[in-house]
Protein backbone atom coordinates (compact mmCIF):
# COMPACT_ATOMS: atom_id res chain seq x y z
CA UNK A 1 0.00 0.00 0.00
CA UNK A 2 1.42 3.37 -0.98
CA UNK A 3 1.07 6.12 1.62
CA UNK A 4 -0.22 9.37 0.19
CA UNK A 5 1.25 11.53 2.95
CA UNK A 6 4.13 13.35 1.26
CA UNK A 7 7.38 14.26 2.97
CA UNK A 8 6.51 17.90 2.44
CA UNK A 9 3.13 17.61 4.17
CA UNK A 10 4.75 15.66 7.02
CA UNK A 11 7.39 18.40 7.34
CA UNK A 12 4.63 21.04 7.50
CA UNK A 13 2.77 19.04 10.18
CA UNK A 14 5.91 18.65 12.31
CA UNK A 15 6.68 22.34 12.12
CA UNK A 16 3.03 23.15 12.89
CA UNK A 17 3.33 21.10 16.08
CA UNK A 18 6.55 22.87 17.03
CA UNK A 19 4.88 26.23 16.43
CA UNK A 20 2.06 25.26 18.79
CA UNK A 21 4.66 24.18 21.37
CA UNK A 22 3.15 20.77 21.94
CA UNK A 23 5.34 19.02 24.46
CA UNK A 24 5.15 15.81 26.40
CA UNK A 25 7.11 14.05 29.11
CA UNK A 26 9.52 12.63 26.53
CA UNK A 27 10.46 16.16 25.42
CA UNK A 28 11.40 16.93 29.02
CA UNK A 29 13.41 13.70 29.34
CA UNK A 30 15.27 14.37 26.10
CA UNK A 31 16.03 17.96 27.13
CA UNK A 32 17.39 16.75 30.48
CA UNK A 33 19.66 14.17 28.82
CA UNK A 34 20.87 16.68 26.25
CA UNK A 35 21.78 19.03 29.08
CA UNK A 36 23.44 16.33 31.18
CA UNK A 37 25.01 14.27 28.39
CA UNK A 38 25.50 16.44 25.30
CA UNK A 39 28.01 13.85 24.06
CA UNK A 40 25.29 11.20 23.56
CA UNK A 41 22.80 11.29 20.69
CA UNK A 42 19.49 10.69 22.49
CA UNK A 43 17.27 11.08 19.42
CA UNK A 44 16.05 7.43 19.60
CA UNK A 45 14.28 8.36 22.85
CA UNK A 46 12.01 10.69 20.89
CA UNK A 47 10.57 7.71 19.04
CA UNK A 48 11.04 4.67 21.23
CA UNK A 49 10.20 6.24 24.59
CA UNK A 50 6.99 7.54 23.05
CA UNK A 51 6.15 4.08 21.71
CA UNK A 52 6.87 2.59 25.14
CA UNK A 53 4.79 5.19 27.00
CA UNK A 54 1.95 4.80 24.50
CA UNK A 55 2.01 1.03 25.02
CA UNK A 56 1.63 1.50 28.77
CA UNK A 57 -1.27 3.95 28.32
CA UNK A 58 -2.98 1.65 25.81
CA UNK A 59 -2.53 -1.39 28.07
CA UNK A 60 -4.22 0.49 30.90
CA UNK A 61 -7.10 1.58 28.67
CA UNK A 62 -7.50 -1.94 27.26
CA UNK A 63 -7.67 -3.39 30.78
CA UNK A 64 -10.63 -1.09 31.46
CA UNK A 65 -12.31 -2.11 28.20
CA UNK A 66 -11.84 -5.83 28.90
CA UNK A 67 -13.03 -5.49 32.50
CA UNK A 68 -16.35 -4.11 31.22
CA UNK A 69 -16.90 -7.57 29.69
CA UNK A 70 -15.45 -9.53 32.62
CA UNK A 71 -12.35 -10.38 30.61
CA UNK A 72 -8.64 -9.84 30.99
CA UNK A 73 -6.06 -9.32 28.23
CA UNK A 74 -5.07 -13.00 28.22
CA UNK A 75 -8.68 -14.24 28.09
CA UNK A 76 -9.55 -11.83 25.29
CA UNK A 77 -6.47 -12.99 23.36
CA UNK A 78 -7.47 -16.67 23.58
CA UNK A 79 -11.12 -16.03 22.72
CA UNK A 80 -10.16 -13.67 19.89
CA UNK A 81 -7.79 -16.27 18.38
CA UNK A 82 -10.64 -18.79 18.33
CA UNK A 83 -13.07 -16.23 16.88
CA UNK A 84 -10.63 -15.19 14.13
CA UNK A 85 -10.22 -18.86 13.15
CA UNK A 86 -13.72 -18.73 11.63
CA UNK A 87 -16.53 -21.23 11.99
CA UNK A 88 -16.55 -23.58 13.82
CA UNK A 89 -14.22 -21.32 15.93
CA UNK A 90 -11.97 -24.17 16.85
CA UNK A 91 -8.20 -24.65 17.14
CA UNK A 92 -5.73 -27.11 18.62
CA UNK A 93 -4.14 -26.00 21.92
CA UNK A 94 -0.70 -25.98 20.25
CA UNK A 95 -1.93 -23.49 17.67
CA UNK A 96 -3.39 -21.33 20.42
CA UNK A 97 -0.18 -21.26 22.41
CA UNK A 98 1.86 -20.25 19.34
CA UNK A 99 -0.60 -17.48 18.48
CA UNK A 100 -0.58 -16.22 22.08
CA UNK A 101 3.18 -16.65 22.66
CA UNK A 102 2.78 -18.54 25.94
CA UNK A 103 4.02 -21.84 27.34
CA UNK A 104 1.92 -25.00 27.22
CA UNK A 105 1.45 -24.83 31.01
CA UNK A 106 0.17 -21.26 30.82
CA UNK A 107 -2.17 -22.16 27.96
CA UNK A 108 -3.55 -25.18 29.85
CA UNK A 109 -4.27 -22.93 32.83
CA UNK A 110 -5.98 -20.35 30.61
CA UNK A 111 -8.08 -22.97 28.84
CA UNK A 112 -9.12 -24.49 32.18
CA UNK A 113 -10.29 -21.11 33.46
CA UNK A 114 -12.14 -20.20 30.26
CA UNK A 115 -13.79 -23.62 30.11
CA UNK A 116 -14.94 -23.28 33.73
CA UNK A 117 -16.43 -19.88 32.81
CA UNK A 118 -18.34 -21.52 29.93
CA UNK A 119 -16.59 -19.49 27.23
CA UNK A 120 -14.98 -22.45 25.47
CA UNK A 121 -15.09 -26.22 25.46
CA UNK A 122 -12.62 -28.96 24.66
CA UNK A 123 -13.42 -32.04 22.64
CA UNK A 124 -11.43 -34.96 21.25
CA UNK A 125 -9.82 -34.32 17.87
CA UNK A 126 -11.51 -36.72 15.42
CA UNK A 127 -8.33 -36.79 13.29
CA UNK A 128 -5.93 -37.49 16.18
CA UNK A 129 -6.91 -39.92 18.94
CA UNK A 130 -4.48 -38.25 21.37
CA UNK A 131 -5.40 -34.70 20.37
CA UNK A 132 -7.90 -32.19 21.65
CA UNK A 133 -9.64 -29.29 19.94
CA UNK A 134 -10.72 -26.11 21.69
CA UNK A 135 -13.98 -24.57 20.52
CA UNK A 136 -15.54 -21.22 21.32
CA UNK A 137 -19.00 -21.57 22.90
CA UNK A 138 -21.90 -19.34 21.87
CA UNK A 139 -21.41 -17.45 25.12
CA UNK A 140 -17.70 -16.99 24.37
CA UNK A 141 -18.46 -15.84 20.83
CA UNK A 142 -21.00 -13.26 22.01
CA UNK A 143 -18.63 -12.01 24.72
CA UNK A 144 -15.61 -11.59 22.45
CA UNK A 145 -17.72 -10.00 19.68
CA UNK A 146 -19.21 -7.43 22.08
CA UNK A 147 -15.81 -6.70 23.62
CA UNK A 148 -14.18 -6.28 20.20
CA UNK A 149 -16.85 -3.80 19.07
CA UNK A 150 -16.44 -1.74 22.22
CA UNK A 151 -12.64 -1.92 22.05
CA UNK A 152 -12.57 -0.74 18.42
CA UNK A 153 -14.83 2.21 19.27
CA UNK A 154 -12.51 3.20 22.11
CA UNK A 155 -9.38 2.78 20.00
CA UNK A 156 -10.89 4.65 17.05
CA UNK A 157 -11.41 7.56 19.45
CA UNK A 158 -7.70 7.46 20.38
CA UNK A 159 -6.84 7.95 16.71
CA UNK A 160 -9.44 10.62 16.02
CA UNK A 161 -6.86 13.42 16.22
CA UNK A 162 -5.23 12.08 13.06
CA UNK A 163 -6.58 12.28 9.54
CA UNK A 164 -7.16 8.97 7.72
CA UNK A 165 -3.97 9.62 5.70
CA UNK A 166 -1.97 10.23 8.88
CA UNK A 167 -3.40 7.06 10.44
CA UNK A 168 -2.30 5.07 7.37
CA UNK A 169 1.16 6.62 7.50
CA UNK A 170 1.50 5.86 11.21
CA UNK A 171 0.36 2.25 10.68
CA UNK A 172 2.85 1.88 7.82
CA UNK A 173 5.79 3.21 9.83
CA UNK A 174 4.99 1.12 12.89
CA UNK A 175 4.58 -1.98 10.72
CA UNK A 176 8.03 -1.40 9.23
CA UNK A 177 9.49 -1.16 12.71
CA UNK A 178 7.64 -4.20 14.05
CA UNK A 179 8.50 -6.50 11.15
CA UNK A 180 12.10 -6.53 12.34
CA UNK A 181 11.07 -7.71 15.78
CA UNK A 182 8.46 -10.22 14.63
CA UNK A 183 10.97 -11.76 12.26
CA UNK A 184 13.24 -12.69 15.17
CA UNK A 185 10.78 -15.10 16.78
Amino acid sequence: MKISLTEESLYVKIHDMKARRETDEVDRIVADWRRERPDVDVFPLQVLSRVSRLARHLDRERRHAFAAFELEQWSFDVLAALRRAGAPYELAPGTLLRRNLVSSGAMTNRLDRLETAGLLQRRPDPDDRRGVLVRLTDSGKHRVDACLSDLMNRERAFLSGFSPTEQEALAHLLRRMLVGFDGRQ
